[in-house]
């Protein structure tokens, strides 16, 4: 009798997991504005980085050297492709070029579910993907001097966990 009690808990309890319970992957995204960029020509709609800008994309990669990226995304401009490109040289991994006004953001977490992700932007763009995985109008266009700001987005099953942090 203490065998079929047993047996039947087991069952039971096996039961009320749903194969959503074995699916649950965590996404981490850690989102960043460009470095520094070269502002002397104010025609230049594509400048390069700094002196200053080159410096702190290798400061990122310092940051993230404990991070294990699957992917590191950056729109396809001079200053954002220079600033992921250490972070990617130390993965070893290749830059997936998006485009911030055509995102899909949907599309995007199927893609990248279970991953860790870096995703370089712009002041506008960058709290805008945020906000959109948030579901939510939370963060507000960076200050053109504000280069420092990480955003880290977590996302495991339903659950979404944010944070700002500025590392300058």
């Amino acid at each position: 009798m203490k065998n079929i009690l047993a047996l039947l808990i087991l069952l039971i309890t096996c039961s009320s997991f749903s194969q959503n319970d074995y699916d649950l992957k965590t996404s981490n995204y850690y989102f960043i504005r460009h470095a520094e960029k070269d502002k002397s020509d104010s025609t230049d709609r594509n400048p390069h980085l700094t002196d200053k800008g080159l410096l702190r994309a290798e400061k990122w990669s310092e940051v993230f050297k404990n991070i294990s990226f699957d992917a590191i995304y950056s729109t396809d401009f001079f200053r954002t492709r220079e600033t992921a490109l250490p972070s990617a040289s130390k993965n070893k991994i290749e830059l997936t070029i998006y485009n911030h006004k055509s995102l899909k953001t949907e599309k995007f977490l199927k893609e990248t579910k279970g991953s860790n992700v870096l995703i370089v932007g712009h002041s506008n763009s960058t709290p805008s993907f945020v906000n959109s995985i948030l579901k939510k109008d939370k963060y507000k266009q960076i200050e053109h001097n504000n280069n420092g700001n990480l955003y880290i987005v977590t996302i495991n099953g339903t659950a979404i966990t944010d944070k700002l942090l500025f590392i300058n």
